[in-house]
Order: structure tokens, then C-alpha cells, then sequence
């Protein structure tokens, strides 16, 4: 149902952005955008990123108006491309179809694109309007704004534990510790990540697969969605984990090379070390906690992150919590740090 307290723009915006959450992860690594155009007649054309390789937000609703998008007014979450990649820029096929305004979330941080698409539509005489609800959007696409603006990738850590913070137990198993409904939305967000990490602990007491087998978009098309799987260190050659990249550096070179390779968001999966080091570096991005209302009891078993606490209340992290959600049995906490 549409806020009445939106205006017109604002509705039309907020429409763009539950579209763009069909793009995703199929258009990955592109952005995940959604676009609306309506004619000057009221009809209503919806369109969001296609498959990578494929169109537009932007040229799916034209190409949906036909001459229809002559008069029109066309509402984009990003800032419409100027530059030739894997498609034609989005700005000439608006300038040809003849649009009278351009409505945008907000500006594109490639520096190959921002504020240039706004300029080259404006200087064909397109009046354009950009920033309506520009925060949502830029929440949207966080990973995205984020490799843009530092070249490293977003890093989302996923976290599965009891009430009590542990995360295996003393014999070092941890499945399961949530249920179905939480797992199933675990491996969405391996799907929703270009990469995922764990470290060489995880791999040789769990020997796990990291891929997507509990998940798929709604479309309900079979495609491999299977994150490129890191390990920090050396595992064995019979790991399940196989094939993947064993790193054995800094973490920041990791993230570098990683971003410099495309790499949008990184999805790490444990254990409570590789937790720690990702944490005590500030590298984490956001948290995304699944609680299972059960206890381990005592203290022997293991805790989200490993080694040395902090020392003083006066020094405890502190976050901001996002979002919450009930999966099943189960609590989804989502995380970020406070300057976020």
C-alpha cells in the first residue's frame, strides 16, 4: 500500500525501489536499479536491471512505453549511465525516446557517471530532478555506493547463535544451530554476495560448500548463484570447499584485491577468529545476526568472536541496530556501525 503522505514523486520513487528489488542478485555485479515511466497519459511502465549483460532499468520501461516515453516522465533509483560498458549509455536511449523529465534517487558515485548522466540529459533540454528519497536508495544499494566510494567491497558478516553468544559448541560443532527458516535466508545472502569467506578453522571442522542449494529468486529460474568462495589459509585438497581461493595475507589486501576484481559485497560465514579479525580492523560493513532462542550454558563453549574482551564498559562497540525479523523461530538483528 502507498504512503498518502508521499507526494506524487516520492510514490512513483518508492515504486522504482521495490522494483529494483527484483534485480537482484541476477544483474549482479551491476547495480540493482528500478525505474518507472509514466506517459502523459497516466499509463504506468515498471522496469529494474536485468541479467548481467542485459538491459537497463531505464531501457526495460522504454523499451515497455514504446511511444508512449515521447512527454513522459521517467523515475530511476540511479543516476541514468553516460558511459558505454556492457550496454549503450541509458542517457542517449532517454534523449532519442524523447522524455520531458527525469526523476532520480540519487546521483551515481562511479566517477564515470556522477553528475554527468544529470548534465548530458539536461543539456538536451530534459528537466531533471534528483534526490527524492535518496537515503532509501543509497541503504539499497549500500554495497554498491560502498566499492564506488573506497574500492573495497561491503562486508556483511552472518552470524548463527544461541541467546548466550556461542556459536558452536565445546566439541566445535555448530550446525544447527537455527532452523530451516533462518538457513534459508542465510543462503539468500550467500546468493545476494559476489564472494564468501571463512577461515581455514570452519573449513576443517565443518567442511562446508558455501553455495546457494536453499535459495532462489522468486522468478524461479535455475541459475548458479554460488558466490567465488575464500578461505583464509591452507585446507585440505578433499575439503568440500573446493574449488577456492586460499589467501593467506593482510585482510586489507584481501578487501583490496577483492574490490579491484569486482567484488561488491563480501559475505563472511566464520569462525569466531576470522570474526574477531574482520571486527578489531573495523572492517565490518554491517552484521547480520541469527538468533535461535536456545542456551549453551556455562562457558566453555565457543564465543562469537574469539580471544581477548574488551577490558572497560567505557570501551564497548557500539552499533546501531537496523532492522529486526522473525524467521520462524528464529531473530534476524541486523547491525551497523554507528558511523554508517
Amino acid at each position: 500500500m502507498v504512503d498518502a503522505k508521499l507526494t506524487h514523486e516520492e510514490q512513483m520513487m518508492a515504486r522504482a525501489i521495490n522494483n529494483a528489488t527484483k534485480a537482484r542478485p541476477r544483474c549482479m555485479p551491476n547495480p540493482w536499479v528500478g525505474a518507472v515511466l509514466v506517459s502523459s497519459d497516466g499509463q504506468v511502465f515498471d522496469g529494474f536491471t536485468q541479467e548481467f549483460g542485459g538491459e537497463h532499468a531505464e531501457t526495460v520501461c522504454l523499451n515497455e512505453a514504446g511511444e508512449k516515453a515521447q512527454g513522459a516522465t521517467l523515475f530511476v533509483t540511479l543516476e541514468p549511465c553516460s558511459h558505454i560498458g556492457k550496454t549503450g549509455p541509458c542517457v542517449e536511449r532517454i534523449i532519442e525516446s524523447r522524455i520531458s523529465r527525469v526523476v532520480i534517487g540519487m546521483k551515481d558515485p562511479d566517477h564515470q557517471v556522477y553528475g554527468e548522466g544529470i548534465k548530458s540529459l539536461q543539456n538536451a533540454g530534459i528537466d531533471v530532478v534528483a534526490g527524492v528519497l535518496e537515503t532509501l536508495v543509497s541503504d539499497q544499494l549500500a554495497p554498491y555506493v560502498h566499492h564506488r566510494k573506497t574500492g573495497r567491497p561491503y562486508v556483511v558478516l552472518k552470524i548463527a547463535t544461541t541467546l548466550d553468544g556461542k556459536v558452536a559448541a565445546p566439541d566445535g560443532s555448530s550446525q544447527w544451530i537455527t532452523g530451516p527458516e533462518a538457513r534459508r535466508e542465510g543462503h539468500k545472502l550467500r546468493a545476494y554476495s559476489d564472494a564468501i569467506c571463512v577461515g581455514k578453522g570452519t573449513v576443517i571442522s565443518d567442511n562446508p560448500q558455501l553455495t546457494v542449494r536453499d535459495w532462489m529468486p522468486d522468478d524461479g529460474i535455475h541459475q548458479n548463484l554460488d558466490p567465488r568462495r575464500v578461505v583464509l589459509g591452507k585446507v585440505p585438497t578433499e575439503a568440500a570447499v573446493h574449488p577456492c581461493y586460499e589467501f593467506t595475507g593482510d585482510l586489507f589486501g584481501l578487501l583490496e584485491e577483492l574490490g579491484g576484481d569486482g567484488v561488491l559485497q563480501l559475505l563472511v560465514e566464520g569462525g569466531a577468529s576470522t570474526y574477531k579479525a574482520f571486527h578489531d580492523l573495523g572492517l565490518v560493513n554491517e552484521y547480520q545476526l541469527f538468533l535461535a532462542p536456545a542456551f549453551m550454558g556455562g562457558s566453555d563453549g565457543v564465543n562469537i568472536f574469539s580471544g581477548d574482551s574488551t577490558q572497560e564498559i567505557s570501551d564497548l562497540w557500539r552499533g546501531r541496530i537496523q532492522d529486526v525479523a522473525e524467521l520462524g523461530k528464529d531473530i534476524k538483528v541486523t547491525v551497523v556501525p554507528e558511523h554508517n
